[in-house]
Protein backbone atom coordinates (compact mmCIF):
# COMPACT_ATOMS: atom_id res chain seq x y z
CA UNK A 1 0.00 0.00 0.00
CA UNK A 2 2.99 2.42 1.19
CA UNK A 3 4.79 1.38 -2.40
CA UNK A 4 1.46 2.09 -4.48
CA UNK A 5 1.21 5.96 -2.81
CA UNK A 6 4.66 6.22 -3.50
CA UNK A 7 4.08 5.89 -7.40
CA UNK A 8 1.02 7.83 -7.58
CA UNK A 9 3.15 10.22 -6.05
CA UNK A 10 5.70 10.20 -8.53
CA UNK A 11 3.53 9.89 -11.30
CA UNK A 12 1.61 13.45 -9.82
CA UNK A 13 5.25 14.82 -10.07
CA UNK A 14 6.19 13.46 -13.76
CA UNK A 15 2.59 14.92 -15.04
CA UNK A 16 0.37 13.25 -17.51
CA UNK A 17 3.17 12.22 -20.36
CA UNK A 18 4.69 9.69 -17.63
CA UNK A 19 1.22 7.10 -17.44
CA UNK A 20 2.61 6.12 -20.38
CA UNK A 21 5.84 5.04 -18.86
CA UNK A 22 4.47 3.60 -16.03
CA UNK A 23 2.42 1.57 -17.78
CA UNK A 24 4.68 -0.10 -19.24
CA UNK A 25 6.85 -1.04 -16.74
CA UNK A 26 5.16 -4.34 -16.16
CA UNK A 27 4.17 -5.74 -12.97
CA UNK A 28 3.97 -4.13 -9.82
CA UNK A 29 2.71 -0.59 -11.55
CA UNK A 30 -0.57 -1.19 -11.09
CA UNK A 31 -0.78 1.17 -8.34
CA UNK A 32 -0.15 4.09 -10.08
CA UNK A 33 -3.33 4.78 -10.97
CA UNK A 34 -4.62 7.78 -9.59
CA UNK A 35 -7.79 8.12 -7.19
CA UNK A 36 -10.08 10.53 -8.20
CA UNK A 37 -9.05 13.04 -5.88
CA UNK A 38 -5.58 12.71 -7.25
CA UNK A 39 -6.43 12.87 -10.81
CA UNK A 40 -8.32 16.24 -9.84
CA UNK A 41 -4.77 17.17 -8.38
CA UNK A 42 -2.97 16.32 -11.48
CA UNK A 43 -5.27 18.36 -13.78
CA UNK A 44 -5.14 21.18 -11.14
CA UNK A 45 -1.17 21.14 -11.45
CA UNK A 46 -1.42 20.60 -15.16
CA UNK A 47 -3.02 23.69 -15.63
CA UNK A 48 0.44 26.01 -14.51
CA UNK A 49 2.95 22.93 -15.47
CA UNK A 50 1.65 21.13 -18.46
CA UNK A 51 0.29 24.26 -20.67
CA UNK A 52 -0.71 23.60 -24.23
CA UNK A 53 1.29 25.25 -26.79
CA UNK A 54 -1.19 27.47 -28.35
CA UNK A 55 -1.42 28.82 -24.25
CA UNK A 56 -4.31 26.96 -23.21
CA UNK A 57 -6.02 26.54 -19.14
CA UNK A 58 -4.35 23.27 -19.26
CA UNK A 59 -5.68 20.24 -21.21
CA UNK A 60 -8.87 20.23 -22.96
CA UNK A 61 -8.70 23.83 -23.44
CA UNK A 62 -9.69 25.65 -26.69
CA UNK A 63 -6.39 27.27 -26.63
CA UNK A 64 -7.44 30.63 -25.13
CA UNK A 65 -4.68 32.74 -23.41
CA UNK A 66 -4.72 32.90 -20.06
CA UNK A 67 -3.99 36.51 -20.28
CA UNK A 68 -6.91 37.22 -23.01
CA UNK A 69 -10.42 38.55 -22.31
CA UNK A 70 -11.84 40.44 -19.11
CA UNK A 71 -12.85 37.03 -16.96
CA UNK A 72 -12.12 33.55 -17.26
CA UNK A 73 -14.91 31.58 -15.34
CA UNK A 74 -12.18 28.00 -15.81
CA UNK A 75 -9.52 30.01 -13.40
CA UNK A 76 -12.14 31.11 -11.49
CA UNK A 77 -13.06 27.33 -10.95
CA UNK A 78 -9.18 26.42 -11.17
CA UNK A 79 -8.42 28.69 -8.09
CA UNK A 80 -10.97 26.91 -5.84
CA UNK A 81 -10.17 23.56 -6.96
CA UNK A 82 -6.65 24.41 -5.68
CA UNK A 83 -7.31 25.73 -2.26
CA UNK A 84 -10.03 22.82 -1.68
CA UNK A 85 -7.24 20.13 -2.64
CA UNK A 86 -3.88 21.19 -1.32
CA UNK A 87 -2.41 22.77 2.13
CA UNK A 88 -2.07 26.06 2.41
CA UNK A 89 1.49 26.53 2.11
CA UNK A 90 1.19 24.44 -1.32
CA UNK A 91 -1.44 27.03 -2.63
CA UNK A 92 0.45 30.12 -2.27
CA UNK A 93 3.39 28.30 -3.81
CA UNK A 94 0.82 27.40 -6.94
CA UNK A 95 -0.12 30.49 -7.00
CA UNK A 96 2.54 32.35 -7.29
CA UNK A 97 4.13 29.56 -10.27
CA UNK A 98 0.32 30.84 -12.07
CA UNK A 99 0.90 34.64 -11.73
CA UNK A 100 4.50 33.66 -13.40
CA UNK A 101 3.76 31.33 -15.82
CA UNK A 102 0.36 31.90 -16.88
CA UNK A 103 -0.94 35.51 -17.45
CA UNK A 104 -2.83 35.26 -13.91
CA UNK A 105 -0.92 38.67 -13.00
CA UNK A 106 -3.38 40.34 -14.71
CA UNK A 107 -6.56 38.55 -14.39
CA UNK A 108 -5.83 38.25 -10.77
CA UNK A 109 -7.30 41.79 -10.59
CA UNK A 110 -10.72 40.37 -11.37
CA UNK A 111 -12.96 40.66 -8.13
CA UNK A 112 -14.81 37.25 -8.76
CA UNK A 113 -11.08 35.72 -9.45
CA UNK A 114 -9.87 37.57 -5.92
CA UNK A 115 -12.26 36.42 -4.36
CA UNK A 116 -10.80 32.63 -4.57
CA UNK A 117 -7.22 33.70 -4.03
CA UNK A 118 -5.88 32.79 -0.58
CA UNK A 119 -3.82 35.55 1.27
CA UNK A 120 -0.74 35.59 1.02
CA UNK A 121 2.27 38.43 1.43
CA UNK A 122 4.05 38.02 -1.56
CA UNK A 123 0.87 38.01 -3.64
CA UNK A 124 -0.07 40.91 -1.86
CA UNK A 125 3.47 42.62 -2.46
CA UNK A 126 3.07 41.72 -6.08
CA UNK A 127 -0.49 43.49 -6.43
CA UNK A 128 0.83 46.96 -4.42
CA UNK A 129 3.82 46.61 -7.45
CA UNK A 130 0.41 46.74 -9.79
CA UNK A 131 -1.68 48.92 -7.70
CA UNK A 132 -1.76 51.79 -9.86
CA UNK A 133 -3.09 49.52 -12.61
CA UNK A 134 -5.99 47.90 -11.47
CA UNK A 135 -9.22 48.68 -13.30
CA UNK A 136 -11.84 50.69 -11.03
CA UNK A 137 -14.06 47.46 -11.12
CA UNK A 138 -11.60 45.95 -8.92
CA UNK A 139 -10.08 48.12 -7.03
CA UNK A 140 -12.57 47.59 -3.80
CA UNK A 141 -11.97 43.66 -3.77
CA UNK A 142 -8.32 44.44 -4.11
CA UNK A 143 -7.93 46.55 -0.65
CA UNK A 144 -10.20 43.98 0.72
CA UNK A 145 -7.91 41.16 -0.42
CA UNK A 146 -5.04 43.64 1.13
CA UNK A 147 -6.79 44.20 4.70
CA UNK A 148 -7.07 40.51 5.36
CA UNK A 149 -3.28 40.14 5.55
CA UNK A 150 -3.27 43.00 7.35
CA UNK A 151 -5.54 41.83 9.74
CA UNK A 152 -3.47 38.51 9.88
CA UNK A 153 -0.56 39.87 10.34
CA UNK A 154 -2.02 42.35 12.76
CA UNK A 155 -2.96 39.25 15.28
CA UNK A 156 0.24 38.07 14.93
CA UNK A 157 1.95 41.08 16.60
CA UNK A 158 -0.30 43.46 18.37
CA UNK A 159 -0.39 41.81 21.55
CA UNK A 160 3.18 41.70 21.30
CA UNK A 161 4.14 44.77 20.30
CA UNK A 162 2.18 46.31 23.17
CA UNK A 163 3.26 44.31 25.88
CA UNK A 164 6.63 44.95 24.89
CA UNK A 165 6.54 48.71 24.80
CA UNK A 166 4.58 48.77 28.04
CA UNK A 167 7.10 46.73 29.90
CA UNK A 168 9.99 48.74 28.20
CA UNK A 169 8.85 52.02 28.23
CA UNK A 170 7.73 52.16 31.94
CA UNK A 171 9.78 49.76 33.70
CA UNK A 172 11.01 51.58 36.10
CA UNK A 173 8.33 53.75 37.60
CA UNK A 174 5.52 51.73 39.53
CA UNK A 175 2.00 52.64 40.38
CA UNK A 176 -0.29 51.94 43.24
CA UNK A 177 -3.64 51.37 40.66
CA UNK A 178 -4.12 48.06 40.11
CA UNK A 179 -4.50 46.85 35.86
CA UNK A 180 -3.88 43.88 34.35
CA UNK A 181 -2.47 44.85 31.16
CA UNK A 182 0.33 46.84 33.40
CA UNK A 183 1.41 44.49 35.73
CA UNK A 184 5.10 44.11 36.05
CA UNK A 185 5.34 40.23 35.67
CA UNK A 186 9.19 40.28 36.54
CA UNK A 187 9.26 42.46 39.63
CA UNK A 188 6.01 40.93 40.72
CA UNK A 189 7.31 37.35 40.87
CA UNK A 190 11.08 38.44 41.58
CA UNK A 191 9.96 39.86 45.24
CA UNK A 192 7.72 36.88 45.96
CA UNK A 193 9.86 34.27 45.49
CA UNK A 194 10.12 33.93 48.78
CA UNK A 195 6.45 33.17 48.95
CA UNK A 196 6.92 29.54 47.14
CA UNK A 197 4.38 27.24 48.35
CA UNK A 198 5.58 23.79 47.75
CA UNK A 199 2.60 22.05 48.74
CA UNK A 200 0.77 24.02 45.89
CA UNK A 201 3.51 24.51 43.37
CA UNK A 202 3.30 28.05 42.95
CA UNK A 203 4.32 31.53 44.58
CA UNK A 204 1.22 33.05 46.42
CA UNK A 205 1.76 36.17 45.90
CA UNK A 206 1.97 39.17 48.70
CA UNK A 207 1.94 41.75 46.84
CA UNK A 208 1.36 42.95 42.94
CA UNK A 209 3.60 45.58 41.28
CA UNK A 210 1.82 47.56 38.36
CA UNK A 211 3.34 49.74 35.78
CA UNK A 212 2.26 53.99 36.37
CA UNK A 213 0.73 54.35 32.69
CA UNK A 214 0.57 57.82 33.12
CA UNK A 215 3.32 59.10 33.37
CA UNK A 216 4.57 59.13 29.21
CA UNK A 217 4.79 62.95 29.25
CA UNK A 218 5.64 64.67 25.96
CA UNK A 219 9.00 65.38 27.85
CA UNK A 220 9.98 61.60 28.23
CA UNK A 221 7.52 59.94 25.46
CA UNK A 222 10.45 58.00 23.20
CA UNK A 223 10.15 58.90 19.28
CA UNK A 224 10.19 55.37 16.94
CA UNK A 225 11.42 56.62 13.63
CA UNK A 226 10.81 54.15 10.53
CA UNK A 227 12.50 54.91 7.78
CA UNK A 228 11.05 52.36 4.93
CA UNK A 229 12.56 52.10 1.94
CA UNK A 230 10.05 51.30 -0.86
CA UNK A 231 12.34 49.67 -3.40
CA UNK A 232 10.84 46.77 -5.74
CA UNK A 233 12.72 44.37 -3.48
CA UNK A 234 10.98 45.04 -0.22
CA UNK A 235 7.33 44.62 -0.89
CA UNK A 236 7.00 42.04 2.29
CA UNK A 237 9.38 44.31 4.51
CA UNK A 238 6.64 47.08 3.58
CA UNK A 239 3.83 45.39 4.45
CA UNK A 240 4.88 44.09 8.29
CA UNK A 241 6.49 48.28 8.49
CA UNK A 242 3.54 49.30 8.21
CA UNK A 243 1.10 47.34 10.59
CA UNK A 244 4.38 47.33 13.14
CA UNK A 245 4.18 51.89 12.55
CA UNK A 246 0.33 51.55 13.05
CA UNK A 247 0.48 49.63 16.48
CA UNK A 248 3.16 52.00 17.27
CA UNK A 249 1.08 54.99 16.50
CA UNK A 250 -2.15 54.21 18.54
CA UNK A 251 0.12 53.61 21.76
CA UNK A 252 0.24 57.32 23.57
CA UNK A 253 3.16 56.39 24.91
CA UNK A 254 5.33 57.05 22.05
CA UNK A 255 5.40 59.46 19.29
CA UNK A 256 5.82 58.01 16.35
CA UNK A 257 6.92 58.89 12.70
CA UNK A 258 6.72 56.78 9.04
CA UNK A 259 8.83 57.93 6.49
CA UNK A 260 8.94 56.25 3.32
CA UNK A 261 12.19 56.71 0.44
CA UNK A 262 13.27 56.06 -3.01
CA UNK A 263 15.10 58.79 -5.08
CA UNK A 264 12.52 60.49 -2.99
CA UNK A 265 11.62 61.13 0.29
CA UNK A 266 7.48 61.00 1.70
CA UNK A 267 6.64 61.34 5.25
CA UNK A 268 3.47 58.63 5.71
CA UNK A 269 2.86 59.37 9.12
CA UNK A 270 -0.06 61.00 8.88
CA UNK A 271 -1.77 57.97 7.51
CA UNK A 272 -0.67 55.89 10.04
CA UNK A 273 -4.59 55.76 11.32
CA UNK A 274 -5.44 52.62 8.59
CA UNK A 275 -2.60 49.99 7.69
CA UNK A 276 -3.81 49.72 4.43
CA UNK A 277 -4.01 53.31 4.09
CA UNK A 278 -0.55 53.51 5.02
CA UNK A 279 0.12 50.95 2.62
CA UNK A 280 -1.32 52.31 -0.12
CA UNK A 281 0.68 55.39 0.07
CA UNK A 282 4.09 53.83 -0.70
CA UNK A 283 5.31 53.69 -4.23
CA UNK A 284 6.97 50.72 -4.61
CA UNK A 285 9.61 50.53 -7.43
CA UNK A 286 12.39 53.25 -8.22
CA UNK A 287 15.95 53.92 -7.13
CA UNK A 288 17.29 54.05 -3.46
CA UNK A 289 18.65 57.42 -2.08
CA UNK A 290 19.18 56.21 1.62
CA UNK A 291 21.44 59.04 2.68
CA UNK A 292 18.88 61.90 1.77
CA UNK A 293 15.85 59.75 3.67
CA UNK A 294 18.26 59.71 7.08
CA UNK A 295 19.31 63.22 6.67
CA UNK A 296 15.63 64.35 6.21
CA UNK A 297 14.82 61.89 9.44
CA UNK A 298 17.06 63.45 11.56
CA UNK A 299 15.15 67.03 12.02
CA UNK A 300 12.61 65.03 14.26
CA UNK A 301 15.45 63.61 16.51
CA UNK A 302 14.52 66.41 19.81
CA UNK A 303 15.83 64.04 22.42
CA UNK A 304 18.52 61.13 21.09
CA UNK A 305 18.50 58.97 24.30
CA UNK A 306 15.00 58.67 23.66
CA UNK A 307 14.52 58.26 19.87
CA UNK A 308 14.64 54.79 18.56
CA UNK A 309 16.22 55.22 14.89
CA UNK A 310 14.50 51.83 12.59
CA UNK A 311 16.05 51.80 9.06
CA UNK A 312 14.55 49.15 7.25
CA UNK A 313 16.29 48.69 3.90
CA UNK A 314 18.13 46.19 1.51
CA UNK A 315 20.97 48.67 1.61
CA UNK A 316 21.79 48.79 -2.02
CA UNK A 317 22.26 52.43 -1.86
CA UNK A 318 22.46 54.39 -5.13
CA UNK A 319 23.23 57.70 -3.28
CA UNK A 320 26.66 58.33 -1.69
CA UNK A 321 27.62 55.90 0.77
CA UNK A 322 29.97 57.61 2.14
CA UNK A 323 27.93 60.19 3.20
CA UNK A 324 25.47 57.63 4.50
CA UNK A 325 27.87 55.83 6.81
CA UNK A 326 28.84 58.98 8.45
CA UNK A 327 25.46 60.22 8.83
CA UNK A 328 24.35 56.81 10.72
CA UNK A 329 27.44 56.82 12.41
CA UNK A 330 27.01 60.67 13.77
CA UNK A 331 23.42 59.57 14.59
CA UNK A 332 24.33 56.93 16.42
CA UNK A 333 27.30 58.61 19.08
CA UNK A 334 24.41 61.45 19.91
CA UNK A 335 22.53 58.64 21.41
CA UNK A 336 20.02 57.67 19.18
CA UNK A 337 19.46 53.92 18.88
CA UNK A 338 20.05 52.64 15.17
CA UNK A 339 18.37 49.49 14.55
CA UNK A 340 18.47 48.20 10.51
CA UNK A 341 16.06 45.74 9.73
CA UNK A 342 17.31 43.68 6.64
CA UNK A 343 14.72 43.40 3.79
CA UNK A 344 12.58 40.32 3.60
CA UNK A 345 12.19 38.27 0.81
CA UNK A 346 10.71 34.84 0.15
CA UNK A 347 8.97 34.15 3.35
CA UNK A 348 10.87 35.76 5.34
CA UNK A 349 15.12 35.15 3.53
CA UNK A 350 17.17 38.01 3.82
CA UNK A 351 18.07 40.12 1.36
CA UNK A 352 20.62 42.99 1.21
CA UNK A 353 23.44 44.40 -0.08
CA UNK A 354 26.27 42.27 2.34
CA UNK A 355 29.32 44.21 1.90
CA UNK A 356 26.85 47.73 3.25
CA UNK A 357 25.41 45.67 6.10
CA UNK A 358 28.85 44.84 7.27
CA UNK A 359 30.19 48.04 6.93
CA UNK A 360 27.72 49.33 8.82
CA UNK A 361 27.47 46.69 11.23
CA UNK A 362 31.61 47.55 12.28
CA UNK A 363 29.64 51.34 13.35
CA UNK A 364 28.21 49.10 16.26
CA UNK A 365 25.14 49.00 14.57
CA UNK A 366 23.16 46.38 14.47
CA UNK A 367 21.97 44.67 11.20
CA UNK A 368 18.81 42.00 11.64
CA UNK A 369 17.53 40.06 9.35
CA UNK A 370 14.70 39.53 11.54
CA UNK A 371 11.42 37.55 10.71
CA UNK A 372 8.33 39.38 11.99
CA UNK A 373 7.94 37.18 14.70
CA UNK A 374 11.52 38.58 16.53
CA UNK A 375 10.18 42.24 16.26
CA UNK A 376 8.53 42.71 19.50
CA UNK A 377 11.31 41.35 21.28
CA UNK A 378 13.58 43.42 19.34
CA UNK A 379 11.37 46.62 20.10
CA UNK A 380 11.43 46.07 23.90
CA UNK A 381 15.37 45.47 23.86
CA UNK A 382 16.23 48.58 22.44
CA UNK A 383 13.24 50.61 24.33
CA UNK A 384 15.07 48.90 27.61
CA UNK A 385 18.29 50.14 26.10
CA UNK A 386 20.13 46.82 25.84
CA UNK A 387 23.05 45.67 23.96
CA UNK A 388 21.80 44.93 20.86
CA UNK A 389 25.34 43.91 19.49
CA UNK A 390 24.99 40.88 22.33
CA UNK A 391 21.13 40.38 21.30
CA UNK A 392 22.29 40.54 17.74
CA UNK A 393 25.04 37.35 18.58
CA UNK A 394 21.99 35.08 20.53
CA UNK A 395 19.80 35.75 17.68
CA UNK A 396 22.19 34.21 15.55
CA UNK A 397 23.23 31.44 17.48
CA UNK A 398 19.48 30.26 18.07
CA UNK A 399 18.85 30.49 13.76
CA UNK A 400 21.95 28.40 13.57
CA UNK A 401 21.34 25.97 16.49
Amino acid sequence: MENAARLRRWRLILGAESQGRFSNMGRGMEGCGLTPQEDLMDQALAAIYNRTETGGWGPGTSGRGAGKGPSNPQISKWLGDVRSLFDKDLVKVIQGDAMERCGLRQLIFEPELLENVEPDVNLASTILLLKDQIPKRSKESVRAFIRKIVEEINKLLEQDIRRAVTAAVNRRQHSPIPSASALDYKMTITRNLKNYDPALGTIVPERFWFFDRTTATAANKWTVILDVDQSGSMGESVIYSSVMSCILASMQSLRTRVVAFDTNVVDLTEKCGDPVDLLYGFQLGGGTDIDRSVAYCQQFIENPKKTLFFLITDLEEGGNRAALLRRLAEMKSSGVTVVVLLALADGGRPYCDAQMAQRVASLGIPCFACNPQRLPLLLERALRGDDLTAFQKEFQKEKKS
